[in-house]
């Protein structure tokens, strides 16, 4: 089983590694779109601080532009964004780890597929509506 939580540096760089050369080569869709939720996470992370955590200001960054159009209302609105953001904040130490901010990515995509149902009935050759953040 893959453990999800890296304690040792150089094996989350040598992960990383791997993961990108993989990403060139012969990754699905899937796995591409993974590569992507880890990189756009580490571009925002390494601005200031911890290079493993987003700051409130990168998280509000991160919403602002990577999120904009799945979080419209919230990305004008700074007290949704920082209330977001200590919702979080499980361990309430004004950072959100990759783990902690995958919630909110796990939360969208649920909330995506949920609309995407909205007036398209389940079930065996179900179709979607028209996506999310429209």
């Amino acid at each position: 089983m893959l453990d999800l939580h890296c304690s040792h540096q150089t094996l989350c760089d040598s992960l990383a590694l791997k993961s990108k050369k993989m990403a060139t080569k012969t990754s699905s869709l899937m796995e591409r779109s993974i590569t992507t939720v880890i990189n756009t996470f580490h571009q925002h992370s390494r601005k200031e601080g911890n290079d493993d955590t987003l700051s409130k200001k990168e998280f509000k960054e991160m919403v602002k532009t990577d999120l904009a159009t799945f979080l419209k209302k919230e990305k004008r609105n700074e007290r949704l964004i920082n209330d977001i953001f200590e919702d979080l904040d499980t361990n309430q130490d004004n950072q959100l780890s990759f783990e902690e901010c995958m919630m909110l990515m796990a939360k969208l995509v649920f909330a995506c597929h949920e609309k995407l149902h909205e007036n398209n009935p389940r079930g065996h050759d179900h179709s979607h509506g028209k996506g999310c953040g429209k």
